[in-house]
């Protein structure tokens, strides 16, 4: 076996585990957009990418408080700095969370208005919508794959059959990550549809 011959597999192996780790962030862009959508319960992940103009600076409030849940339905933001506690009300506002958060000076409570059933509809709207995009996104790293193969098969770097079982394996890949994009907006789903 030349040379040549056994360097080809690990080039292939070197696409195949860059396309994995690009649908890999992928799937974790999508957990953290889903993680912001506003359901009947508090979670952190709902403000902490809420960007608060910061003496001039913009920063994630996640940077700039602590975010803990006392209650099922309510956020308390504890600000490190306590000059900092007007700005991240006003981003608050500003968010398309649509709540207002009740300030005492050193700390902010958000609660969590029960869910309308128009406002879940619209949600699962916005959820869905974030999922297809996960999975074009997925299905566009499949796509530049296949490109790479095709050239180098092309290229006379692997055969007709290896390109056949890299094309099978390519699908199995991509199968398995629009699986997950599914599973988490099916989550999703069910937890905005929790009463």
């Amino acid at each position: 076996m030349s040379k040549h011959e056994l360097s080809t597999p690990a080039s292939a192996d070197i696409l195949f585990k860059d396309a994995e780790e690009r649908m890999k962030h992928a799937i974790e862009h999508l957990k953290q957009d889903l993680a912001g959508y506003r359901t009947g319960r508090a979670n952190p992940a709902m403000v902490e990418r809420i960007t608060v103009d910061y003496h001039g600076t913009p920063m994630q409030l996640q940077h700039l408080a602590s975010i803990t849940v006392p209650e099922p339905r309510q956020l308390l933001i504890q600000p490190w700095d306590q000059s900092a506690v007007s700005a991240i009300e006003k981003a608050i506002q500003r968010s398309e969370l649509g709540v207002n958060p009740v300030s005492d000076g050193r700390t902010l409570r958000i609660t969590l208005p029960p869910l309308t059933e128009e406002r879940r509809k619209d949600l699962i709207k916005q959820v869905h919508k974030r999922a297809e995009e996960g999975r074009i996104a997925i299905r566009n790293i499949r796509r530049d794959l296949h490109e790479h193969l095709r050239q180098m098969q092309k290229n006379k770097q692997i055969s007709e059959d290896e390109l056949k079982r890299y094309e099978q394996q390519m699908e199995k890949l991509t199968h398995k990550y629009i699986e997950e994009v599914d599973k988490l907006q099916k989550a999703k789903d069910e937890e905005l549809m929790e009463v």
